[in-house]
C-alpha cells in the first residue's frame, strides 16, 4: 500500500495468493447453484462456525439485512444495541427493506446487559404492540469490544423461552474468537444465524457469508435474489474469500498485538487519552487534549502519507491490519508528535 492507512481494516488489499486463487477459480452460474468455488466457500464457512449451510453475499450490511428480512415479517420488532453497526451504519436498511421497527437497548461501550435486553421482549399479546421477532447481537463490536460468551448465552437462552431468534453480526467474528482464544463455534452456538465479513482484516476483496440451518439459508437465498444479490460467476470473488478463511483468520493475533503496541506508544504522548483495557482487538480509540485545532490532524497526517478517519464526537479510531507494521506505527507516532508540537 502506498499510504499507511489506519482508517479501517476494510482497506486491506488481496494478497498474491488470493489473486492466484481468483485466476484459477472454478466458476459457474451461482443462481443455478453451479459455481463450484461459491459452493465450496459456503460449505467450508458453515462448518467453520458450526452451522448447516452458508450463503455468500456481497457485504456485511447485505448479510445482516438479508438475515433480518428472513427472520421477520413486516411490522415486527427487532431488539438490538443502540451503538451497534446495524443501527449506526446501515442507513436504516431494516426499515426500508424489511419494514421492521428497531427497539434499542443502551449498552456499556457495546456490552449489553442480558436482563435489559430480555426485558424489552413483548411478552403480552396486545393489539397496540408490535411482535418481537428477533434480537441482534454484534461480536466483536464495532466499538472494539469483545462480548463475553456468557452474555451471549444468557440472551440466547432467554430468547429461546419466547421462541425469538438471535442473529449475530459477526463482521469481525474471528477477531472476537482470537481475543477470547476460543474456536468461533464457541461464539456462534449462541445465535440462530451469523454473518461474518471476508473483507474486514482478512484481505479478501469482497463479500460476507451468512450461516444458519439449511431451511433458513434456503429462504435467505430467495431473499438475496429479491434484494438483487443473485450472482453469476461469483467464484472469482469466492475463491479469495475461501483462502482468507483458511489462512488469514489464523494471523489476526498479529493485528491485535500491533494495536496494543500502537496504544502503548500513543500513551507516551502528552495529551493523548485512551484506555488500554479497551484495546481488545485491532482497534484503538483515543482522544487528544490539545489547544490546536484537532480537525486539522487528518489533513496534516495525510500530507505525511498517513490516512486516518476524522474524529467522531472528538474520538479518533486507529485500526491495525495485515498491511500495518511496526515501522508504520513508529512513523504515525512521530507525525502525531510533530502535529502536537
Amino acid at each position: 500500500m502506498d499510504f499507511i492507512d489506519l482508517r479501517s481494516d476494510t482497506v486491506t488489499m488481496q494478497t498474491k495468493e488470493m489473486i492466484d486463487a481468483m485466476i484459477h477459480a472454478k466458476v459457474g452460474d451461482d443462481v443455478y447453484g453451479e459455481d463450484d468455488s461459491v459452493n465450496e466457500l459456503e460449505k467450508y464457512a458453515a462448518n467453520l462456525v458450526g452451522k448447516e449451510a452458508g450463503l455468500f453475499v456481497t457485504s456485511g450490511t447485505f448479510g445482516n439485512q438479508v438475515s433480518i428480512l428472513t427472520h421477520t415479517k413486516r411490522g415486527n420488532e427487532v431488539i438490538l444495541d443502540d451503538s451497534c453497526h446495524i443501527i449506526q451504519h446501515e442507513a436504516s436498511a431494516g426499515a426500508v427493506i424489511s419494514g421492521v421497527q428497531f427497539r434499542t437497548v443502551e449498552s456499556e461501550n457495546g456490552i449489553l446487559d442480558p436482563e435489559k435486553v430480555l426485558s424489552k421482549i413483548r411478552t403480552e399479546k396486545d393489539i397496540h404492540y408490535p411482535e418481537t421477532a428477533l434480537i441482534c447481537l454484534e461480536n466483536a463490536h464495532s466499538l472494539g469490544k469483545v462480548i463475553p460468551i456468557s452474555i451471549m448465552e444468557k440472551i440466547y437462552q432467554g430468547a429461546k423461552k419466547y421462541n425469538i431468534k438471535v442473529h449475530l453480526d459477526g463482521a469481525r467474528l474471528f477477531n472476537a474468537a482470537t481475543s477470547l482464544n476460543v474456536d468461533a463455534k464457541e461464539i456462534t452456538k449462541y445465535c440462530d444465524s451469523v454473518s461474518f465479513c471476508l473483507s474486514k482484516g482478512l484481505c479478501a476483496p469482497i463479500g460476507s457469508v451468512v450461516c444458519s440451518d439449511a431451511d433458513f439459508i434456503e429462504r435467505a437465498r430467495k431473499n438475496r435474489k429479491i434484494m438483487g444479490g443473485g450472482m453469476r460467476q461469483a467464484g472469482y470473488m469466492a475463491a479469495p474469500g475461501l483462502y482468507a478463511l483458511k489462512n488469514m483468520t489464523k494471523r489476526l493475533h498479529e493485528d491485535h498485538e500491533m494495536a496494543k503496541y500502537l496504544a502503548k506508544e500513543l500513551l507516551k504522548i502528552p495529551g493523548v487519552l485512551l484506555n488500554m483495557d479497551d484495546v481488545e482487538i485491532n482497534m484503538v480509540f483515543l482522544k487528544i487534549d490539545t489547544k490546536k485545532d484537532i480537525k486539522k490532524l487528518r489533513e496534516f497526517m495525510l500530507k505525511e502519507g498517513i490516512k486516518i478517519s476524522g474524529p467522531d464526537l472528538n474520538i479518533f479510531r486507529f485500526v491495525t491490519h495485515y498491511f500495518i507494521r511496526k515501522e508504520h506505527v513508529d512513523k504515525t507516532i512521530k507525525v502525531l508528535k510533530d502535529f502536537l508540537g
